[in-house]
């Protein structure tokens, strides 16, 4: 199971919200199975209402345990899971047969997540931080129902990375030693005495252990365009091998590790401007095509045995899953799920069942289990939980549309619109442009309780996938380079002009709003182009970038010489980050504006908002701030989640909405 790896990361913006989107599948199926009424609140909703913040996000959040983790026990009776229906999320397990949800963890305040069971008993691994710091610990909860740190210590950040396929051990890494980079430590699963078994002196990426625990793949980004991927053979002198020789600007990832444990999946964007899968013999260095599309394939994996290879490609917007089996070598059907995004695949030990998380527009993440082992016909699937608040009709939920528009240089920006059943060309309604984080990080369609929040409340929103967005090839993804807070930035003005072209939006009425990069985005449209949006929603942003990338937490290693060479080298560009920060050019800002931020951010500090709000208001300029003293880089509690969410509606109501 080591070699399942950590591909997922690799889909995180660096400066990701904490609000993940999802996607929708292009091929709907009308029924669940089981007698199940999923479907009932999407016929016929009784006559249209609004819901407050508290029904939205009293929806519950789950969250599958870590890819190169066991989701289900030994036995296949019970599947973790993670949720935050108690407010904060913590671990669980869900009975297979009857659906019953059993807690595994109680916190009060630290967000806990399950990472896997023991392949052997039930005994379980989860991660937890400190209300939001970041600063992950990996706990042992014993069968008795006590916990262990196996990661004690202060300041230090660690992560679980994989099982060997015997069971008898699992990989942890920590930045224990240097702060800066995490080394690789081999736990035996018995009596957890644990070995240093890769000193990561380079500070590259940890991304995957083969199954069998001789190999060691490490992700070197030199920059956010060039990668290069690294083996060391563990039972050797430890010294990296080059697997991705090559010249120019090249992305490689790891995804895997084959279940034979001799041969790496990895990803690549060398062929073209889309990421293929691409598989390497260790001993020839032979290297040949496995996934292949006209989108990037964002990862692969395969089931314990290694008879089913799942892959996930993102396809404008939308990640669609295909999963095959190897053996007949032929995709698998999976009927009766509904619409949606598969998400999230994981495998019983001897992969007689799956389990999947299932998303939509208007719906968040449910948790699927099917039964491979039966006969195509006769496949049951079941869908064990049931997130979205009963209390709404999913009637009243909005999809999402892609849409495109030409920015200011002709260039087509792609983009996810909400429409709110209010709006008509007879009754036109306000609107924002939704700046998603980043750099580099992506809009895309899924369940999303702060977007349906305000579009059930009559706004609409158009979610941007400006120049520099990630999923529309390398060009794309690379033209805001160096150039932060320009073109991209235009981007987003251009987006107001769009939605001033749709008859049912006012157009004398749009704001713009977003978190982390998107924060950044938001208080810069509101500094560098102070008349194109009349109000602005400040989430978690950046405002000095001096400060911020001066400030970058230790243990981002070379991802911080990526960001480096994306944004600039403070050393050499402070002059260009001065220039691009809205906090010294606060006096431009004349639109009203909501900062939202979160008291232990370590990558946003506090000071960046505070000091904006004092300028505002020196200025004279209408300006509420939200600080929560147990939120870091994003949420993770519902209580402010929902208090958040209602403070966007009231803000916008009173400056937007019932704007002059």
């Amino acid at each position: 199971m080591a070699r399942s790896s950590t591909a997922a990361r690799m889909l995180l913006a660096l400066f990701w919200l904490v609000a993940a989107c999802s996607c929708s599948d292009p091929q709907p199926v009308a029924t669940t199975g089981d007698g199940d009424d999923f479907w009932l609140r999407r016929e016929a909703p009784p006559p249209f209402r609004t819901y407050d913040a508290a029904t939205f996000f009293t929806s519950t959040t789950y969250v599958a345990p870590a890819a190169g983790g066991h989701a289900f026990s030994p036995d296949a009776s019970k599947v973790l899971v993670s949720s935050d229906a108690s407010g904060v999320f913590n671990a669980q397990f869900l009975d297979r047969a009857t659906g019953e949800i059993s807690p595994l963890s109680d916190s009060t305040d630290h967000a806990t997540f399950a990472q896997s069971f023991f392949p052997g008993d039930q005994r379980v691994l989860f991660t937890r931080d400190e209300g939001g710091d970041e600063l992950d610990h990996v706990v042992v909860r014993e069968e008795d129902g006590s916990t262990r740190d196996l990661t004690p210590g202060e300041g230090l950040k660690a992560r679980f990375i994989g099982w060997e396929d015997d069971g008898e051990a699992f990989y942890l890494a920590t930045n224990e030693r240097d702060a800066q980079a995490f080394d690789l430590y081999r736990y035996a699963a018995a009596d957890y005495a644990r070995d240093l078994v890769h000193r990561n002196d380079e500070g590259w990426e940890l991304s995957a252990v083969s199954g069998d625990g001789r190999y060691l793949a490490l992700t070197e980004k030199r920059s956010s365009a060039d990668s290069d991927i690294w083996l060391v053979d563990l039972t050797g002198a430890g010294e990296p091998r080059l697997l991705t020789a090559h010249e120019g600007n090249v992305s490689h990832g790891v995804a895997t590790f084959h279940p034979d444990d001799r041969r790496l999946v990895f990803t690549t964007d060398a062929q073209g401007e889309f990421r293929q899968a691409w598989i390497h013999d260790i001993e020839t260095d032979e290297q040949a095509p496995l996934v292949v599309s006209d989108w990037d394939v964002q990862g692969v994996a395969y089931s314990n045995t290694g008879r089913y290879r799942v892959a996930y490609i993102n396809v404008d917007a939308v990640t669609l899953m295909e999963l095959t089996d190897l053996e007949a070598d032929l995709p698998v059907p999976l009927p009766g799920i509904p619409e949606g995004e598969i998400l999230s695949v994981r495998f019983s030990p001897d992969d007689t069942f799956i389990s999947f998380m299932v998303n939509g527009d208007t719906w968040p993440s449910d948790l699927f289990v099917v039964r491979l082992d039966a006969p195509e016909g006769e496949r049951s699937v079941r869908r064990h939980t049931d997130a979205l608040n009963p209390e709404i009709a999913r009637g009243h939920l909005v999809e999402g549309e892609v849409v495109r528009y030409a920015s200011f240089d002709g260039l087509e920006i792609p983009a996810v619109l909400y429409r709110p059943k209010q709006a008509t060309a007879e009754n036109p309604v306000p609107a924002l442009v939704l700046v998603h984080g980043g750099p580099g990080g992506q809009t895309t369609k899924g369940y999303r309780g702060m977007v349906q929040h305000l579009v059930n409340h009559g706004y609409a929103i158009l979610g941007a996938n400006n120049r520099g967005s990630s999923g529309y090839g390398k060009t794309f993804h690379h033209l805001d380079d160096r150039r932060h807070g320009e073109d991209d930035l235009r981007d987003i003005v251009e987006g107001r002009r769009y939605l001033e072209t749709l008859d049912w939006v006012d157009g004398e009425r749009i704001g713009v709003m977003g978190g982390s990069y998107g924060g950044y985005m938001t208080a810069a449209a509101l500094a560098f182009h102070p008349e194109a949006f009349h109000v602005g929603i400040d989430i978690f942003g950046v405002t000095n970038w001096v400060r911020t990338l001066e400030s970058i937490p230790p243990w981002w290693g070379s991802l911080r010489d990526a960001l480096y060479d994306e944004m600039g080298d403070p050393a050499t560009d402070a002059e260009r980050h001065r220039r691009i920060s809205p906090l010294f050019h606060a006096d431009r800002i004349v639109r009203p504006m909501l900062v939202v931020q979160g008291a232990n951010d370590p990558r946003v500090l506090q000071v960046e908002s505070d000091e904006l709000v004092a300028a505002l208001r020196d200025n004279e300029v209408p300006v509420e701030y939200l600080l929560f003293d147990d939120e870091g880089h994003g949420f993770r509690k519902r209580a402010n989640r929902i208090e958040a969410s209602e403070a966007y509606l009231r803000f916008l109501d009173t400056h937007l909405k019932g704007a002059d």
